[in-house]
C-alpha cells in the first residue's frame, strides 16, 4: 500500500510542477490510472490511496474487475479500441470510452446507453501522425465526426485522445490545435474540454501542449509480474 501510495504521490508531484511550468491550474489535468493486466486487489488498493478514475483497455478483465469492485464508487474509462461486437457491454458499464474513432461506433454507444443512466463520456481518437500500427480516424475527419456525434442522445461527446508514437512532441501541439480548431463544430461546445494525452513517458511534454488527461500505467503500478504464482 505504501509503494502504491508513494507511486501516487511521485506522479501528481510530477503533474503539479508540469502544471506550474506551463503556467497551468493543476486542478486542470485529470490523472487517469491505467489498471490493465493488474488484480482487482491492486485496484482496491489504489482507490484506498485516494485514485478514483481507472482505465481498463481488455473489456472482458474489465469487466470482471468491475464485478468484483462493484462496492467501490469507481469512474471506470475504456481506453482501447472500440469493436462493434462489443459497445453494448462499453455502454452500459463505463462512464468514459475513449476508443471511438467512426460515427456507427458511436451511434451504437448512443442506442445501447440506458435512459436511466448519465450521459456516456465519449472521445474520438484520433491518429494523429499517420502511424500504420495505430486506430483511430484521421485529423481531417475530425470536424464531420464531431458535428453528427454531439447530436446524438444519450453520449456526451468531451473531446480527443490521442497516441503518439515515442519522442513525436510536434504531435501534442498537432493534436491541441486541433481540438481548438473543431470546437466549434460542436452542437454543446461545453462539453468539449477533455484532451486525453500523455502518458508515464511524456505527460510532462502533453501537459504542456494543454492535455487534460494524463493516463498513466507503468509509474503508478510499476512493471507488471509476469511470473507464475
Amino acid at each position: 500500500m505504501n509503494i502504491l501510495q508513494n507511486s501516487r504521490q511521485h506522479v501528481l508531484s510530477q503533474i503539479q510542477q508540469a502544471c506550474e511550468v506551463s503556467g497551468r491550474d493543476v486542478q486542470s489535468v485529470q490523472l487517469l490510472a491505467v489498471s490493465k493486466t493488474h488484480p482487482s486487489e491492486v485496484l482496491r488498493d489504489m482507490y484506498v490511496c485516494g485514485q478514483r478514475a481507472f482505465g481498463e483497455n481488455y473489456l472482458q478483465e474489465a469487466l470482471q474487475k468491475i464485478e468484483v469492485l462493484q462496492d467501490l464508487d469507481i469512474e471506470w474509462h475504456f481506453i482501447g479500441h472500440v469493436q462493434r461486437n462489443k459497445t453494448k457491454h462499453l455502454a452500459e458499464k463505463f462512464a468514459w470510452v475513449h476508443g471511438v474513432d467512426r460515427l456507427i461506433i458511436a451511434e451504437r454507444l448512443s442506442t445501447q446507453r440506458l435512459a436511466t443512466q448519465a450521459a456516456l463520456n465519449i472521445c474520438l481518437q484520433v491518429n494523429i501522425d499517420g502511424q500504420d500500427s495505430k486506430d483511430g480516424c484521421q485529423p481531417n475527419e475530425v470536424a464531420e465526426l464531431v458535428q453528427s456525434i454531439s447530436q446524438l442522445p444519450h453520449i456526451k461527446l468531451r473531446g480527443l485522445m490521442v497516441i503518439p508514437a515515442p519522442n513525436n512532441v510536434q504531435a501534442f501541439t498537432a493534436a491541441k490545435v486541433l481540438f481548438e480548431q473543431v470546437k466549434a463544430q460542436h452542437a454543446h461546445p461545453e462539453d468539449w474540454d477533455t484532451l486525453s494525452m500523455g502518458m508515464s513517458a511524456d505527460m510532462n511534454e502533453a501537459i504542456a501542449a494543454g492535455s487534460t488527461m494524463v493516463r498513466v500505467g507503468t509509474a503508478l503500478f510499476g512493471a507488471r509480474d509476469y511470473s507464475p504464482h
